[in-house]
């Protein structure tokens, strides 16, 4: 028989060596069953079988409730701040549809007044007017392509952007035909209409596609196409008469 140490006495004189050993391993303490990963998360109270609530697991779920919640809150004003840009490139495309289809109306006028005053004039030809119209014709492509590729760009499909931007010319036909039934009344208003037509384009021109230019990185290129645009309608200006 053996006498145990640290036990009671009594008790270890009336169990067998095996019984003993059991009830040791019994009396020690619980927490080396305990899980590893649990006892690296519990940082709080000292002891092994702590309440959960001041214990580091609940630490780590608010953090991670607090971290998705600022998480959140950044995804949110990063979609405010792209609906912003959206509305504002939206209304700087509206501006330029409306200043080109504006400006086509006295474009649409002067050519019917063009023709509609052939023969109550010396100078009132049809070569006079055939070029007039071949003039603004040609000067017609940039400004469609000036209304498709921003709409083009903005996700819009192909063929919606082209017709668009024909519909943006359609206004001419239509004031030149009103310009050929008024050519008595259209005609001493016809240089200040094309003063009109010349100025709302440079505004546009130098109000929203050169900024809009420079902050994409492209200013030098909008300038250079701008001189060459000006070289190009001078020469047709002074070729056609």
């Amino acid at each position: 028989m053996h006498i145990g140490v640290g036990a009671d006495p009594h008790i270890s004189l009336a169990l067998p060596p095996d019984a003993k050993l059991e009830r040791e391993r019994a009396d020690e303490p619980s927490f080396r069953h305990l899980d590893s990963d649990e006892m690296t998360i519990r940082i709080g109270r000292s002891g092994p079988l702590s309440d959960k609530s001041d214990n580091g697991d609940v630490y780590q779920r608010r953090r991670g409730a607090h971290t998705a919640s600022s998480d959140g809150q950044d995804t949110g004003s990063k979609q405010q701040e792209g609906v912003g840009q959206t509305g504002s490139s939206w209304r700087r495309i509206v501006l330029l549809i409306l200043a080109i289809t504006i400006h086509n109306i006295p474009e649409g006028l002067a050519v019917g007044v063009a023709f509609g005053a052939i023969g109550k004039t010396s100078s009132a030809s049809f070569e006079s007017a055939r070029n007039l119209a071949i003039g603004i014709g040609i000067q017609n492509f940039p400004e469609g392509l000036a209304v498709s590729l921003p709409l083009r760009g903005s996700g819009m499909s192909t063929w919606k952007s082209f017709w668009y931007g024909q519909l943006s010319g359609m206004v001419e036909p239509i004031a030149g035909v009103l310009g050929a039934l008024a050519v008595v009344l259209a005609e001493p208003l016809l240089p200040y209409a094309l003063a009109f037509a010349a100025g709302a384009m440079v505004y546009v021109v130098v109000d929203d596609i050169i900024p809009e230019a420079q902050v994409s990185g492209n200013g030098k290129l909008a300038s250079w196409t701008s001189i060459v645009g000006f070289v190009v309608m001078m020469s047709l200006d002074v070729g056609l008469g």
